[in-house]
């Protein structure tokens, strides 16, 4: 991977089968990428770069102030999220194969006896893909029909710098599993947003205008979800 210096600002870069340049800033540490296509020079993407310096030191910025989760140790009384509401973790020793619960104000975890936090971990996270598995398709349904588009598949899988992507051949859009923990007004965003791009693949003006067209909102929920917690691991691409 070959590498352009800006400063104290190191850019990675990454030659793709691409016609266009592709600008990325990675949480949590700001990390830069530039995708570009398999024959550009290097001269040339550093002179798009320089021309993108300010916006770049802007998103840094960003993600340094940005709050994180503090780490999860899976304990009675630890907060989680569900749908944008914290709720109390309680653990519950059972013996029988691991559950939860939701009530009122706790998450109730049924765990055996010494179960690790990874093994917490995982039975959570479980449970946080099936909620989804149940709330995406009803949202699919109702914007197939104002979009006038198909979705043939849809999947949810942790990702580390994307809360969604798109497989326009396939039909095929991904959820990232972390937007079980926000609000529902933010999981649906994001599935519009997906959606719109089996519509158009770039994000240019006849996206934006998608955007304004279906969900007025849009902005002020990409703002919330941009400013919502980071999860406290190890980022990576």
């Amino acid at each position: 991977m070959q590498q352009i210096k800006l400063g104290d600002i190191n850019i990675d870069v990454v030659h793709k089968d691409i016609k266009n340049l592709h600008l990325s800033v990675y949480p949590p540490s700001g990390k830069v990428r530039i995708s570009a296509p398999l024959r550009m020079d290097l001269d040339t993407i550093r002179v798009f770069a320089i021309s993108k310096l300010g916006w770049i030191k802007k998103q840094q910025a960003k993600l340094r102030e940005q709050e994180r989760e503090a780490p999860r140790e899976y304990l009675n009384r630890e907060s989680h999220y569900y749908l944008g509401k914290r709720y109390l973790l309680k653990i519950i020793e059972h013996h029988a194969p691991p559950k939860v619960v939701l009530k009122h104000n706790t998450l109730e975890l049924y765990l055996r006896e010494n179960t690790s936090a990874e093994k917490s971990k995982a039975v959570l996270e479980n449970w946080y893909r099936q909620k989804l598995k149940e709330l995406i398709p009803q949202y699919i349904n109702k914007w197939e029909k104002t979009i006038n588009v198909e979705v043939k598949e849809f999947g949810i899988k942790k990702m580390k710098t994307k809360w969604g992507a798109c497989n326009r051949e396939a039909g095929r859009i991904w959820l990232n599993l972390e937007l079980a923990k926000k609000p529902r007004h933010c999981l649906e965003y994001i599935i519009v947003h997906e959606m719109v791009h089996l519509l158009e693949r770039k994000h240019n003006e006849i996206f934006i205008a998608y955007m304004d067209k279906f969900l007025p909102q849009w902005r002020s929920y990409k703002e919330e979800l941009n400013k919502s917690p980071l999860r406290h691991e190890n980022w990576s691409y």
